[in-house]
């Protein structure tokens, strides 16, 4: 944090004035003359004449730089000037060892700043625990395995004062099966507030897998909703806290800074996100709980983090402007509406469409049934190459086209067919 240093700096200057014409002193032309003027004066003063040539010349001195020594140390820019400032030899050890002084830096402020934080965000902030069963499909004996309780640890975040909660879907809607074991989605999901505890069981109101979001409530009024900042507006550097419940240490805050913004990350489903990047330490039960700024506004949603070797301080939160109406469809219609075209399509680079003989783009693998996409007069076999007039060259851009528009817009598509290019117009519909 830079502070102004607003001390005006006095210089004091001492001028010498020179008068060539009235001088007030003797000018002594050679030994010879001065030897003879002080014994001239030896003879005609007596011995307090010592004292006044001599004793009262020096003592006067010495008064007088006392005098300008306090003057000048009561100044405190010359003070500093005379002594050595700290704080502008910070870089140089030696010369804060020799001025005596050791440069500090008051951390009053940031604490401040994380304990103003903290009170404001904490009653906003909910800890979620899962319940869901584990069906194990073979047994150590070979024989069909059995079905066990499990539970689950995240965090949430109140965004309405009648109950509803905003959380991450992979702690709500968490399912999977491979060989061994089968997870079911929750059977029970339960919700502690700040300084409470009373467990107070909650429904599902809405998920959504694409966005990794969801909605929970509870029945309860009066709860503290949590302030939105502009996540927009965020910069790298800013302060930042993550909040939640880790490892089901309830009301638990980290702290760091925005280590980066807009960055893109795809996880190990496949999803690729649009985070904030923060090296505030966000560990398991983190999820769904908040990143706040230092006015203890929510600028993101704590989601994802790096683990492996060599990876430290690696933590990634959704923005908050980006989870605005994905909440409030899943309130409203339990779901996210999403435009759909209706086409399966795979990235062609440069090498794979010149040894097939196509050119870059998005090739169309399949076509749904009764969809946009055949409705319009999309086939099998055509590279999509521009959308809205938009060079394309991966799936990926076609959907962040599409989904800036809405259900039942037209979205022009421009194809090469068998060398050929033409344009089609696409009415979007809703994806099933």
């Amino acid at each position: 944090m830079d502070e102004n240093n607003n001390n005006k700096k006095e210089v004091i200057e001492i001028k010498k004035e020179e008068n060539s014409n009235n001088t007030n002193f003797k000018t002594v032309q050679n030994p010879n003359s001065y030897k003879n003027y002080e014994n001239d004066n030896k003879k005609q003063k007596s011995g307090t004449g010592f004292g006044k040539s001599v004793l009262l010349p020096f003592v006067s001195g010495v008064v007088g730089c006392a005098v300008v020594l306090g003057t000048c140390f009561s100044v405190p820019a010359i003070r500093s000037s005379i002594l050595g400032n700290g704080s502008s030899n910070t870089n140089s050890s030696s010369s804060s060892e020799a001025s005596g002084y050791v440069s500090q830096t008051s951390l009053s402020n940031y604490s401040d700043t994380a304990v103003y934080a903290a009170n404001k965000i904490l009653p906003s902030i909910v800890g979620i625990t899962v319940e869901y069963n584990v069906n194990s499909l073979i047994s150590m004996f070979g024989n069909q395995g059995q079905t066990s309780t499990a539970t689950a640890t995240g965090s949430g975040i109140i965004i309405s004062e009648d109950g509803y909660i905003l959380t991450n879907n992979h702690i709500v809607s968490s399912t999977s099966e491979n060989n061994f074991y089968e997870v079911s989605s929750a059977t029970k999901v339960t919700v502690k507030l700040f300084n409470d505890d009373t467990e107070y069981e909650a429904k599902i109101v809405g998920t959504d897998e694409q966005t990794d979001l969801a909605v929970i409530k509870i029945d309860k009024t009066g709860l503290p909703k949590a302030e939105f900042a502009d996540s927009d507006n965020i910069k790298v550097g800013e302060f930042a806290m993550a909040v939640g419940n880790p490892l089901g240490m309830e009301s638990s805050i980290t702290c760091g800074v925005v280590s980066a913004v807009n960055r893109k990350i795809t996880d190990s489903d496949g999803n690729t996100y649009t985070l904030i990047q923060t090296d505030a330490a966000i560990n398991a039960g983190n999820s769904g709980g908040a990143l706040v700024n230092s006015e203890g506004q929510v600028i993101g949603i704590n989601t994802l983090k790096l683990q492996g070797e060599g990876i430290e301080g690696m933590g990634f939160a959704i923005p908050i402007n980006a989870t605005e109406d994905v909440t409030s469809q899943l309130i409203q219609y339990s779901k996210v509406k999403r435009p759909y075209i209706g086409i399966t399509g795979m990235d062609l680079d440069e090498n794979t469409a010149k040894a097939n003989n196509l050119v870059v783009g998005v090739y169309v693998k399949a076509v749904d049934d009764f969809s946009a996409a055949e409705k319009a007069g999309v086939k099998p076999g055509d590279v999509i190459i521009e959308a809205d007039g938009q060079k394309i060259t991966k799936m990926d851009e076609l959907n962040e086209i599409k989904n800036k528009h809405q259900i039942g817009d037209q979205m022009t598509l421009k194809v090469n067919r068998d060398g050929q290019e033409r344009d089609l117009t696409v009415t979007l519909a809703e994806q099933p």
